[in-house]
């Protein structure tokens, strides 16, 4: 092999007589200057996307999650009226506490709430749900400030996820009352509850960040306001944190993956592969394995990003009222331009047809819309999920880092072909046209 490229060698630069020629000398540095071009476009494109590969790794074995330190304690906290209460809980979710006293006689249980909301204008709500761990079925107390300062509380069945009204709840409650200090809330209420509930009691709370028409609006969607569930002993005076169950998290599990197949996908792959399409092609080295490793990223992707579609389609029919509009309709964008760029594939005219400039012009068109609309969908999905900010920022590296890549391959490919044109430009005439 080594013989066979050395006499390559020799034949370009020599001519029959044995002395150098400076045509084929030019033939061989035209050659020579595209090989290392095109070895290194695709040792840079091996290295970015195993760069990548590795990023997006590391997002799917991290799980979001939002901390917090409390800056007091329950056991610190004094109460307007000499209220005393025997038992008393740091919330771990969403910087709440809870005291309580059960009078067991009586089926009675005293409870002061303390919780900031989203905003000032928002509200804060306790509950206590007979029937599961989570948001439904919750028999509810909610307070928020009305138009004149003052605060008010109320009873809510939340049956539904379409929005909550004030009304009769499962179990009698005597007394209510609600404060507002320095921007924290507190309800104060005495529930008389069912023998059915017994004394080990599910409750969740949840704060807002507004009231339209004395209606809350809905709450976030953070990882703390689907996990503020807790199970409460009354008679141990215990209350287990990480009790509640696994709905929510398995939920948010499901949002997660939602989120990481749709980013992977329609914000990564896709302008992955259109980047490999735009620079690769350049270099006639790299024809036709350009086109396959663009195939094989594109087609990825859309599987990839089908899976992503099908997960959030599951998850809007889980959530029944609770509907992102744009986000729904870009999704929906996104799968049918997808899927019209695989089967036009099966009528691509081949080049030399005089309709394959309008082909081209069509693929070119939807697939970098898919790009946009992918990217911009996937910021939106960040602003609903809302996870740290170190993802959201880990994502924006990666659009840097693609768009880096794409402006320098786009001056190298630009070198090239500069370079190409000057270089046939210089060729001697043969007698029938330049080589």
């Amino acid at each position: 092999q080594i013989h066979g490229v050395w006499a390559l060698k020799t034949s370009c630069f020599s001519n029959y007589s044995g002395s150098p020629s400076p045509h084929s000398s030019q033939l061989y540095l035209l050659y020579h200057q595209h090989h290392i071009s095109t070895s290194f476009i695709l040792s840079f494109l091996q290295t970015t996307m195993a760069s990548l590969t590795l990023l997006l790794f590391a997002s799917l074995l991290l799980q979001p999650h939002t901390s917090f330190s409390l800056t007091t304690t329950c056991s610190s906290q004094k109460f307007s009226k000499n209220r005393f209460f025997a038992n008393c809980t740091d919330l771990t979710k969403l910087n709440s506490y809870l005291h309580w006293s059960y009078d067991s006689s009586k089926s009675s249980l005293s409870i002061a709430f303390i919780a900031t909301p989203s905003k000032p204008s928002g509200w804060i709500a306790w509950a206590i749900n007979p029937f599961s761990t989570g948001m439904l079925g919750s028999q509810a107390l909610i307070a928020y400030r009305q138009g004149n300062g003052s605060m008010t509380v109320g009873t809510f069945n939340v049956s539904n996820y379409k929005g909550v009204e004030p009304g009769k709840i499962a179990f009698e409650v005597p007394e209510m009352e609600a404060e507002y200090v320095d921007g924290v809330m507190r309800i104060y209420a005495t529930v008389v509850l069912t023998k059915a509930v017994g004394t080990v009691v599910n409750q969740v709370w949840q704060v807002g960040d507004g009231v339209t028409g004395g209606i809350p609006n809905i709450h976030g969607f953070t990882p703390d306001n689907l996990n503020s569930k807790a199970t409460l002993d009354l008679v141990k005076g215990e209350s287990n944190n990480n009790g509640g169950g696994g709905g929510g998290d398995s939920r948010l599990r499901k949002k997660n993956i939602h989120g990481v197949l749709n980013a992977v996908s329609w914000g990564i792959m896709f302008p992955l592969g259109v980047i490999i399409a735009r620079y690769m092609r350049t270099f006639k080295s790299a024809d036709p394995a350009w086109f396959y490793l663009h195939a094989f990223c594109q087609f990825s992707a859309y599987v990839i990003g089908v899976a992503g579609w099908a997960t959030g389609l599951k998850l809007g029919s889980q959530s029944v009222g609770i509907v992102y509009k744009n986000h729904k309709n870009i999704g929906i964008a996104l799968f049918c331009f997808a899927t019209l760029q695989i089967f036009a594939l099966l009528i691509r005219p081949k080049k030399e047809h005089k309709f394959r400039i309008f082909w081209n012009i069509y693929h070119h068109s939807v697939g970098y819309s898919i790009i946009v609309l992918g990217i911009i969908n996937v910021f939106k999905g960040l602003d609903i999920l809302k996870p740290e900010e170190k993802y959201k920022t880990a994502y924006e590296i990666v659009l840097i880092v693609l768009g880096g890549v794409a402006l320098l391959l786009e001056a190298i490919t630009w070198i090239v072909v500069l370079r190409r044109k000057s270089n046939k430009a210089t060729l001697p005439y043969n007698g029938n046209d330049r080589e």
